[in-house]
């Protein structure tokens, strides 16, 4: 009985929130991607304001979209230069509950982070998220640095 054979990550999903930290991730999930031939799928993830009031919510939602709608075009041709096959999408919600969720409806044989940002605000915000998705993704979960 020999040891099992690694034949590659065949879905990699990709958390991206358009920060240089995500932009380095999309670069090594995209060249995974290719090498693998695998299926990219790139999230994005709004977080509404907290409390969501109506206006102030609907208002935060339409800049998200539109924001990673613009974001993704140029993602999209770098994978269709590729020849990789992409999705992308943009879910509203907390980002490592989002994440994780995405990862079992898609069955991501690989979860893909950016490293966490340097200020004190945004290292708890996106530490908790990464350490929350390490704790409970059922696939292996790569933090790029």
């Amino acid at each position: 009985m020999g040891s099992p054979v690694f034949v590659g990550f065949q879905r990699i999903l990709v958390a991206f929130d358009a920060s240089p930290h995500a932009e380095h991730a999309l670069n090594v999930a995209l060249s995974m991607a290719g090498d693998m031939k695998a299926k990219l799928f790139v999230l994005a993830v709004i977080r509404p304001p907290e409390p969501a009031e109506s206006a102030e919510f609907h208002a935060v939602l339409d800049e998200g979209r539109e924001r990673f709608e613009s974001s993704f075009i140029p993602i999209r041709a770098r994978a269709k230069e590729r020849e990789i096959e992409l999705e992308t999408d943009v879910v509203v919600g907390h980002p490592a509950e989002q994440i994780l969720h995405r990862a079992d409806t898609i069955q991501a044989s690989l979860i893909v982070l950016g490293k966490r940002s340097h200020t004190i605000l945004h290292r708890w915000m996106l530490g908790s998220n990464s350490e929350r998705v390490l704790k409970y993704a059922h696939c292996p979960v790569m933090i790029v640095h």
